[in-house]
């Protein structure tokens, strides 16, 4: 038989955990046809000699909504060796939406999701209305890894109740159009509903975005629409505070997986400093939801943050910052330097809210102004103690004397080596939760997966090269219900990763590029080690290139 590609000589992972085996592998129609022993001619043909050939990874965390309409690769996950992206988490995303909420829908990613409503004016290609229209014109853009589609409950609101949705729930009515809405898309092959209750998840106006509106009547339509398919899932942003599931959040889940009976993903679990072992103390008591299939998503690496006050993401609990979102550059100037709204953003934190503690422990990065040169690489608190100042108004009057170009960085969560092992090799969590295509100037985790394996596994030896391709493979391809993808075996789509497992990686800090619609910055992270990427039998990259081929699909989960 002639096939398409071989890929000799390798050691096979096969995304089950069992143990690594050398063999061959072959492809052909975009499919494996035979592991083991081959011989016969093909038309590529990669030598992996002293290479891990693997599945191609999948993560089911991304924000690319937007960016799938002006970027067919998705860098940086492609070259990271994710040959399967899940979009539409958190409830944000842009459709269905009818061209008089284009400007709302955008909006909200520019205060949920920190990109720039230039760059979305220039990129954004608006050529659907309904969600269905929507995964067909990706489909008919054509992109070079796999898109899974999550129906996103704000635009869907947004699509029926218009400006309204950010402010009130819907009558009875309304909720049971939506729920059609839904069922069109679950039959157009969406793989089920995201939503929020995150108080950080503010839409446009600074008003909450409007699937935390939704009430508890209509989520039980929306549910029911899973119910009765018997399939899909649920994606939710539930936590307040980081290292904490609240009572009331904990109902909330139950309440979800009762009104659907169908899995559940929500965010996120992460130990503090000042709380060691959350992670571990909420998996405990949530065990009998974890077993009902309402599964936690992680981190691989502590969370850090990339942050300046343009953009103030990190404020959105803070009730005395409200003012500050949506607002002009000169109107934020004026609200930073204000002395009554530092006082009350220094009450505000007395009463416990997240950002309380965090000041004197953020480092300045990069500056603009020459004065300020001086104080990069050196924390908030230092510069506040050679100013003989309070830490919270150091932090304003440097944001202000810069004109609010300052690059601070924040490190929030998971700093504990050897707790966020554990939790690695827990398989009551998912791990995940890159939120690939947002927070483009904060933060980019897309290299989630190659730092995996080689940090966690090569240099910390935290767990096995086995489990942890079994993590980032076939566990979520499984848990999504996606057939012939996170593993070898013949008949699967050939999705694949070659790679040297004594040097991938992705770097500790990401780079900033300007390579966006309208000359955009975004965060950008580059592989290390990856030598081919196959998407359905087709060498993505080569070597850190792309080769200039476009062949994944459009997901459908019927």
């Amino acid at each position: 038989m002639a096939y398409d590609l071989l890929i000799k000589n390798g050691t096979v992972i096969d995304g089950n955990g069992t143990p690594r085996f050398q063999a061959d592998v072959a492809s052909h129609n975009g499919k494996i046809v035979a592991i083991g022993n081959i011989d016969g001619a093909a038309t590529n043909t990669i030598d992996a000699a002293g290479k891990i050939v693997c599945p191609g990874f999948v993560d089911p965390h991304t924000h690319y909504d937007a960016q799938i309409t002006w970027d067919q690769l998705l860098s940086s996950s492609s070259e990271h060796g994710i040959t399967t992206v899940m979009m539409g988490n958190c409830g944000v995303g842009i459709a269905p939406c009818r061209p008089a909420a284009r400007t709302l829908l955008s909006e909200d990613l520019v205060t949920v999701e920190g990109i720039d409503q230039e760059v979305l004016a220039a990129g954004i290609r608006w050529d659907w209305e309904t969600f269905p229209q929507f995964m067909d014109a990706a489909a008919k853009r054509g992109t070079a890894i796999n898109l899974g589609f999550i129906a996103p409950l704000s635009p869907f609101r947004t699509y029926v109740l218009g400006p309204e949705a950010n402010e009130r729930a819907a009558n009875a009515q309304e909720t049971q159009t939506i729920a059609g809405l839904l069922r069109d898309a679950m039959q157009a092959g969406a793989w089920g509903f995201s939503t929020t209750a995150s108080r950080q998840h503010i839409g446009h106006g600074g008003k909450p975005l409007s699937a935390r509106l939704a009430s508890r009547d209509e989520l039980t339509a929306y549910c029911g629409v899973l119910k009765s398919l018997k399939r899909g899932v649920i994606e939710m942003a539930l936590t307040k505070r980081y290292s904490e599931l609240a009572p009331d959040e904990e109902e909330f889940l139950t309440f979800m997986l009762d009104a659907s009976e169908r899995p559940i993903t929500w965010l996120s679990v992460h130990n503090l400093v000042e709380k060691p072992n959350a992670i571990a103390d909420i998996l405990k008591r949530v065990a009998p939801l974890i077993k009902r299939g309402a599964i936690p998503q992680i981190l691989t690496r502590p969370l850090v943050y990339d942050f300046n006050l343009r953009r103030p993401f990190m404020f959105t609990e803070m009730i005395a910052a409200k003012e500050v979102f949506d607002a002009s550059f000169e109107t934020q100037m004026a609200i930073y330097a204000d002395p009554a709204f530092r006082k009350a953003f220094k009450d505000e934190l007395k009463l416990g809210r997240k950002w309380a503690g965090l000041a004197q422990n953020i480092t300045i990065v990069a500056v603009e102004n020459p004065a300020l040169k001086q104080y990069e690489g050196m924390t908030i608190g230092e510069v506040a103690a050679a100013r003989g100042k309070d830490p919270d108004d150091v932090f304003f009057d440097i944001a202000v004397e810069d004109q609010l170009q300052v690059k601070y960085v924040v490190p929030r969560a998971n700093t504990d080596k050897a707790a966020l092992a554990e939790v690695l090799r827990d398989s009551r969590t998912l791990i995940g939760l890159s939120d690939a295509g947002a927070h483009l100037d904060m933060l980019c985790e897309s290299g989630y997966t190659t730092y995996l394996l080689g940090h966690w596994v090569r240099e910390e030896k935290a767990l096995s090269l086995e489990r942890a391709i079994q993590r980032i493979t076939s566990e979520p391809a499984d848990f999504f219900g996606i057939q012939g993808r996170g593993r070898l075996r013949t008949g699967a789509a050939a999705d694949i990763v070659v790679f040297d497992e004594n040097t991938i990686n992705s770097p500790q800090r990401p780079t900033p590029v300007k390579d966006l619609p309208a000359g955009g910055m975004r965060l950008y992270a580059k592989a290390q080690g990856i030598s081919q990427v196959v998407v359905n039998g087709k060498i993505l990259y080569q070597n850190g290139k792309h080769t200039g081929a476009v062949a994944g699909e459009v997901l459908r989960s019927c």
